[in-house]
C-alpha cells in the first residue's frame, strides 16, 4: 500500500493539491509520509489547508488533524 495525505479546507471538504499549488507525494511507509507533512505543514496552512488525514491505501490511518497551532 501507499501512504498519502488528504488535504481538507476549513469546512472539511477535500482539496485538490494542484488547486492549491502543492504536490502531495505517495510514500512507501507511514514515517516518510509523516516526515513530509512535518516539512510542509506551514506551506499547506498558508495555502488554505486547515486539516489533513493520513491514508494507507484506501484505509484511513488517522485524522483529520488540524494544522493551525492551538
Amino acid at each position: 500500500m501507499t501512504w498519502h495525505w488528504r488535504l481538507e479546507d476549513p469546512s472539511g471538504s477535500t482539496m485538490d493539491p494542484a488547486a492549491v499549488g502543492v504536490e502531495v507525494p505517495e510514500s512507501d511507509n507511514q514515517g516518510d509520509a509523516e516526515s513530509w507533512l512535518g516539512e510542509n505543514w506551514r506551506e499547506l496552512l498558508d495555502r488554505g489547508v486547515a486539516t489533513v488525514t493520513l491514508f494507507d491505501g484506501d484505509e484511513k490511518a488517522y485524522g483529520p488533524m488540524g494544522l493551525a497551532a492551538t
